[in-house]
């Protein structure tokens, strides 16, 4: 215990949160996410975390940064108010299902289960064909369709530690041909609620660093913004293609963790 606790605490540690944070901004603001596939891996790969601690601290950290990215994406009217509503209220149902499945799982369990999550991710990045006009017709249909993607996304930020955004996203743009601005400022909306509900469990499961997710978080709040800023002048292709090789790297280092991981 009291080498992990060296390995979260003094100017290094304290260093490496800020710089996590700082590239979950980015990425958050550009792509619609909580930044959750940054800050996860690298509280594992640089920092020691456990997979559990690392999927508590990066939600609790989502809280700032999203709510740095919905303002930057309201202001030029690309967030779809009701329809992220609706995706909250599954989402935090989903969310207290996640954190209460999370202590019972294996770390390898979770390791394999994060890969697997970015595989189906990267796969959905070269599906998807981005639109800048498309808006979300709102009706029974699709208001069931969101409770049940929401429902979804929270069980997988509660096990995780993401947001959310990258599962949303892509729902959004894929299967509802929302436009990819729009997709993206609804999914940063619908994933404060859902990572505030699933942080309350997992402080109560004692798997939240809060030191951690503070330095994180407010680290990411700093480039948030710019990062929504390139996304509304980056080609959307362009910035798909960015994002699943960063997600093949992470993807490939979790993989070599989850085959080392005992338990």
């Amino acid at each position: 215990m009291h080498d992990e606790q060296n390995t979260t605490r003094g100017a290094r540690a304290y260093l490496s949160y800020i710089g996590i944070g700082l590239a979950a901004g980015v990425l958050s603001g550009l792509f619609g996410v909580g930044g959750g596939t940054v800050i996860v891996p690298l509280l594992v790969l640089l920092l020691g975390f456990d997979q559990r601690r690392a999927a508590g601290t990066s939600l609790a950290a989502i809280v700032p940064i999203a709510s740095v990215g919905v303002i930057s994406y309201a202001v030029s009217g690309s967030v779809a108010w009701i329809p992220a509503l609706i995706l909250a209220l599954g989402a935090v149902v989903g969310a207290q299902i996640g954190t209460r499945l999370l202590p019972r799982m294996s770390q390898r369990t979770l390791l394999w289960g994060f890969v697997a999550f970015l595989a189906v991710v990267i796969v959905s990045l070269f599906l998807i064909v981005p639109s800048r006009e498309a808006e979300l017709d709102l009706t029974w249909t699709t208001g069931l369709i969101l409770v049940g993607v929401g429902v979804c996304t929270g069980i997988l930020a509660g096990l995780i530690g993401v947001g959310g955004g990258i599962i949303v996203v892509p729902a959004l743009m894929l299967g509802m041909g929302v436009s990819d601005l729009i997709a993206k400022g609804t999914s940063l909306l619908m994933m404060i609620p859902t990572a505030v509900s699933g942080t309350v469990g997992n402080l109560r499961h004692k798997n939240v660093d809060l030191v951690a997710a503070a330095l994180v978080g407010v680290s990411a709040c700093t480039t948030t913004a710019l990062g929504a800023l390139f996304a509304a002048h980056i080609d959307p292709f362009v910035g798909n293609v960015l994002f699943a090789v960063y997600l093949l790297y992470i993807g490939y280092q979790m993989a070599r963790k989850a085959i080392r991981a005992k338990n």
